[in-house]
């Protein structure tokens, strides 16, 4: 742990959920006057671009400047393609049923309800998931094998993602797959490719702090994080359950890998 700028780090943690913090309220006050909750999914890509930017910021002259420069870029690529792509999705449609499911259960002011359980809560994950993004900054070695292979790795999750969206964007916009299931290119590999994307960008993003092991011990919980969202939380979980009753999905389901891209599989006979 020697060489690593503890103090320094710990002093941008504050600020650096400040900033996330600034990010969740300024969509809620929007998200208010539009009467619609959705744009706070945009406003997840935006707040680690925020959290990145910042971390950057505070840390002039402590981490390594090509480690730093590195780590910033890939998270605000990676957050604003997000952002972008959910704005553009997102345009011309009306609540989410997610958010319109779970403001039905509001005991009070539904505002303050959503104020409480989704973007305060969003701000608080998008400064524990970013812990690696921040502690990178601090780590004063060389670019390594590590930090390589956590491109690498980020490289894999970033295609995913973004040809994924886009498969999946252009087969909705066709009138003919209307209702039907999307199982082509990388939806034929895996049920969830921008899912698996995320999954990869985060865990990838972790080894560009993997050169401090103390950094790294101190932050695994991050990417852990993800993880469980990606997998068992808000992510795939709640995806599929909310598919499982479309027409054709049980057999999508039996014929592709439900997270780590795999060839199809051949129906039973």
């Amino acid at each position: 742990m020697s060489g690593y700028s503890w103090g320094q780090f710990a002093l941008g943690l504050p600020v650096t959920g400040a900033a996330s913090l600034a990010v969740l309220l300024a969509t809620f006050a929007v998200a208010v006057r539009k009467g619609v909750h959705r744009i706070v999914d945009a406003a997840w890509g935006f707040a680690f671009t925020a959290v990145a930017l910042v971390s950057y910021g505070m840390s002039t002259g402590e981490g390594d400047p090509g480690r730093r420069l590195l780590v910033t870029a890939l998270t605000c690529l990676w957050g604003l393609r997000l952002a972008t792509h959910i704005v553009r999705r997102g345009r011309g449609h009306g609540e989410d049923p997610r958010y319109e499911a779970l403001l039905a259960k509001a005991p009070g002011s539904r505002s303050l309800y959503a104020l409480r359980m989704v973007y305060l809560l969003q701000a608080g994950l998008v400064w524990l998931v970013s812990l690696p993004v921040q502690a990178a900054m601090y780590v004063r070695a060389d670019l390594g094998p590590l930090v390589w292979a956590g491109v690498l790795l980020w490289g894999v999750g970033f295609v995913f993602e973004a040809v994924g969206d886009r498969q999946l964007r252009r087969f909705k916009v066709d009138p003919a797959n209307r209702g039907a299931v999307m199982d082509r290119g990388l939806w034929s590999w895996t049920r969830h490719p921008n899912y698996f994307g995320d999954f990869c960008v985060w865990w990838g993003l972790f080894l560009l702090v993997c050169d401090a092991p103390g950094a790294a011990a101190a932050t695994v919980v991050s990417p852990l994080v993800m993880s469980f969202l990606l997998i068992r939380g808000s992510g795939k979980a709640l995806l599929e359950r909310h598919m499982s009753g479309r027409p054709g999905y049980s057999d999508y389901v039996a014929r592709t890998s439900g997270f780590v891209p795999l060839p199809p599989r051949r129906p039973r006979t």
